[in-house]
C-alpha cells in the first residue's frame, strides 16, 4: 500500500534566541564555562556554542597555538544564526595572544559581529565598578599568572596580591571546588586588607573560564564587602550587555546591576 504524502502547513517564530544570540567558542577540554554561561540567560536569550581545540595542558606554548585556529571555530557558528555577539571563551589565551589579535581573529569569520573575551570583559567589569585594587586568583602555572598580572597593571589596576593552585591540567581545574574557590579569595582578601581596613580592596578576580565561582560571588561580596568577579561572570555581563542585554540579573553579585561604562 503506498501513502499519499500530505503537505502540512506551519507557521514560524523567533525561534530560540529572540532577544539576542550569542555565538560562544569553547576550548574542547572545557567543562565549566557553558553550564555557568547556560545558568544565566534571561528569557528570549540563546547561546550556541563551538570548540576550538586545545590541549588539557595550559602552558603559554599551548595557549599561544590557538591563535591560528580561531578564525576556523568561529566560523562553524553559522553566519545565518544572526548574532549579536560572539565570545572567545579563554581568559588566559587572550591575554597572551592579546586582545586586538583574538578580536581580529573572530572578525575573520563574523566581521560584521562584536566579540569579546573574558579578559576584555574583565576589564570592562573593573571600570563599571570602578574597582582599581584588585586581588587575582588563578588556577595556572607561574608563567602564565605572571601573563595575567602584567596586563591587568598594565590596563591601570594596583594588583596588591595575586595566588594560584598552579594546576596545569584543565580537567582538573574543572574539578577545583567552588568551596576551595571561596577559601582562596577569602585568603586573598585577608592578605591584602587585614582585618582593620576591608574597604582598601575593590576587587577580587578569580581567573579562569574553568574555574566555578557562580554559587559563590554573590555571598563572598557580602560576606567580604569587595566585588567577586570570575572570568565567566563578567564574560557573561559583557557578553550580554554587547548583545543590548541590560536586564538587572539578581543573585550573581553587583556587577549585574550595572551597564557599560562607553
Amino acid at each position: 500500500m503506498t501513502v499519499e504524502l500530505k503537505e502540512l502547513p506551519f507557521d514560524t517564530d523567533a525561534g530560540f534566541g529572540s532577544r539576542a544570540r550569542i555565538g560562544l567558542v569553547v576550548l574542547e577540554n572545557d567543562q565549566t564555562v557553558e553550564a555557568e554561561l547556560a545558568s544565566l540567560w534571561p528569557k528570549g536569550v540563546a547561546a550556541f556554542a563551538t570548540r576550538i581545540p586545545m590541549e588539557d595542558r595550559v602552558t603559554a606554548e599551548s595557549l599561544l597555538a590557538m591563535e591560528t585556529r580561531i578564525p576556523e571555530a568561529a566560523g562553524l557558528l553559522p553566519e545565518v544564526m544572526g548574532f549579536d555577539v560572539i565570545g572567545y571563551g579563554c581568559t588566559s589565551a587572550a591575554t597572551l595572544i592579546g586582545e586586538e589579535r583574538v578580536s581580529s581573529a573572530l572578525h575573520r569569520a563574523h566581521p560584521e559581529v562584536p566579540n569579546t573575551n573574558p579578559i576584555s570583559a574583565v576589564l570592562a567589569a573593573m571600570e563599571a565598578l570602578g574597582a582599581r585594587r584588585i586581588a587575582v586568583v588563578t588556577p595556572y602555572n607561574a608563567e602564565v599568572t605572571t601573563g595575567i598580572v602584567s596586563l591587568l597593571e598594565d590596563r591601570g589596576l594596583d594588583v596588591a596580591a595575586a595566588g594560584s593552585f598552579l594546576e596545569e591540567s584543565d580537567a582538573n581545574v574543572a574539578r577545583i571546588t567552588e568551596a576551595s574557590v571561596a577559601a582562596a579569595v577569602r585568603e586573598m582578601v585577608a592578605n591584602c586588607t587585614g582585618d582593620s581596613d576591608p574597604e582598601a580592596l575593590d576587587a577580587v578576580f578569580v581567573s579562569c573560564t574553568s574555574l566555578r565561582a557562580y554559587g559563590v560571588a554573590a555571598d563572598l561580596e557580602a560576606e567580604l564587602g569587595v566585588a567577586v568577579i570570575s572570568s565567566n561572570l563578567a564574560f557573561g555581563w559583557h557578553l550580554l550587555r554587547l548583545a543590548g542585554i541590560d536586564d538587572d540579573l539578581s543573585g550573581l553579585g553587583r556587577l549585574f546591576s550595572l551597564g557599560l561604562e562607553r
